[in-house]
Formats: C-alpha cells, sequence, structure tokens
C-alpha cells in the first residue's frame, strides 16, 4: 500500500504524473502474476487519464469484474480510500492467478481513476468509463464486485448509518458490509456466505433501492446504470471511519489482519 500512496500522497485528478506512476506500478504488479493488463485511456477536461484493466481467462462463457479506484481526493493521504480497495483487488488476483482452473468465471480486475471529486457522479468517472464500455461490448457479466474501503474497523460502538438504518444493524465498527440495489441482492448474498463459511469476520448485507441515500456513494453505481448487477464490499466509509478524506487517513489505522479476511471472503466466493 506504500506504493500506491507514495511518498507525495498526490495521486489526485491533477497530478497525472501521479496517477501515471501508481497505474503502471499496479500494471506491473500484475504481470509478475502472470495476469496480463492493458490502459483503458481517455481524456477529462482535455487532460489524459486511464483505468488499468487486467483479465484472467479461465474459459467460461461468463465474466465477473473485480475492481478499486485508486485515485484520491486531493489534499488526503487515502490509505483506506482506497489504498486498501486497491491492494485487496491485487491480492485476490494473486491468489486466483494460482487457481485459475477452479474459477466459476473469467475475471477481469479493473483499477479505476477519477472516482472522486470533482468528477464523482459524472461521466468521466473512470468506472462509468469502463462500464459503457463493457455494455457497448455486449460482454456476458455475471456481477461487480467493488472493494471500495476495506481497511478500517472499530469494536467499539461508533457505527453510523444513513436514516433509519440504525436500529437493524450493529452498533459496532467491525464488520464488512455488501452493499447493492434490488438488482443485485443474489451478489450481496453469495458473498456474505462465503464469508460466514470462513468464520473469520462478520459480514453484513444492504440491499434498498438505487435512489436511497449514500447507496451510490462507490463505482459499482455506474454498472447499474447500464442493468449490470454490482455491488461494493465496504468498510463503510464516512459511516465509520472518522478520517474519511481528511490527511488522517493512514496506514498505520489499517486492520491488515481484517483486510486478508475480507479478501479471503472474495477469493471463496469466486472459486468452485
Amino acid at each position: 500500500m506504500e506504493q500506491v500512496i507514495g511518498a507525495q500522497a498526490g495521486r489526485h485528478a491533477k497530478n497525472i504524473q501521479e496517477l501515471n506512476r501508481v497505474s503502471a506500478w499496479i500494471r506491473e504488479q500484475m504481470r509478475l502474476f502472470g495476469v496480463p493488463c492493458q490502459y483503458q485511456n481517455y481524456t477529462a477536461n482535455s487532460l489524459p487519464y486511464r483505468n488499468v484493466v487486467c483479465s484472467l481467462n479461465a474459459g467460461k462463457k461468463q465474466k465477473v469484474i473485480v475492481g478499486a479506484h485508486y485515485d484520491v481526493l486531493e489534499d488526503t493521504t487515502g490509505a483506506d480510500d482506497n489504498a486498501s480497495g486497491v491492494a485487496g483487488v491485487i491480492e485476490v488476483a494473486r491468489i486466483l492467478a494460482t487457481e485459475k482452473t477452479s474459477l466459476k468465471h473469467n475475471v477481469d480486475f479493473v483499477f479505476y481513476t477519477l472516482a472522486e471529486p470533482p468528477y464523482f457522479g459524472t461521466e468521466n468517472m473512470g468506472s462509468f468509463i469502463h462500464a459503457k464500455s463493457v455494455a457497448k461490448q455486449k460482454q456476458n457479466i455475471a456481477g461487480v464486485y467493488i472493494l471500495e474501503m476495506i481497511g478500517y474497523f472499530d469494536e467499539n460502538e461508533v457505527q453510523q448509518y444513513p436514516a433509519g438504518l440504525k436500529w437493524i444493524y450493529p452498533a459496532h465498527g467491525n464488520f464488512i458490509a455488501a452493499v447493492g440495489n434490488l438488482m443485485s441482492r443474489d451478489l450481496t448474498y453469495d458473498y456474505c456466505a462465503a464469508m460466514r463459511k470462513l468464520n473469520q469476520l462478520q459480514c453484513e448485507r444492504l440491499i434498498a433501492p438505487s435512489f436511497m441515500q449514500d447507496l451510490d456513494f462507490s463505482d459499482h453505481s455506474n454498472y447499474w446504470k447500464f442493468d449490470f448487477p454490482a455491488i461494493t464490499i465496504t468498510d463503510t466509509a464516512m459511516y465509520r471511519n472518522k478520517y474519511y478524506h481528511t490527511r488522517q487517513d493512514t496506514l498505520d489505522r489499517l486492520d491488515t489482519e481484517k483486510m486478508g479476511q475480507v479478501v479471503n471472503g472474495v477469493v471463496k466466493m469466486l472459486l468452485n
């Protein structure tokens, strides 16, 4: 994760050089696992940006996408948001590359740029660019799993929720959440079922209409726009991590053991 964060902690939309350094590093890590990658280049406000799209072909008819954004909000460090997710996707790829014959589907690992403001919610988000291209190519997508902040946990009763949910879900901040819309409910079930089998970390499902407050706070929502089932796997971001979008979002605040457990759940879900 140190390589993702970098010495300057400046992988934001204005610092294209740093974004390119991080994306090149990601591509090289995946190459070391035998997972080929290509850049998906595009422009936003006449400036060049790129996603990294890496493919693990198991000879199956359907594909799943496992993704995470690698950019940050300007003037933040971005350890949990979202170096944790990037590290998680890379680790999933490393493990699955050794288990290719046991995969249920082909897997694309996608690392997105421009998920953060000022581009969040626009068609310049890297995930929108990718989702649109997948739809145009009519790819057979079984599901999309976005790792969005997977490293911050707290056993104390610090957990917050959108209005009306705090009476239903745990008060402690020591679980991982699978968040999706009604179309994506089976994906939330599959992930939490895998987590239950591992019996390492509590998993909570949140399924609600797409218009619910903050349900669309990550890259998964761009796939909904093209009718792909997609969920985010998350520590719930600003509803738990008080350092969200600050310079205090640093590596020392992350629980790498639980991050590994989150990854184990993704791996178990994707293998036969």
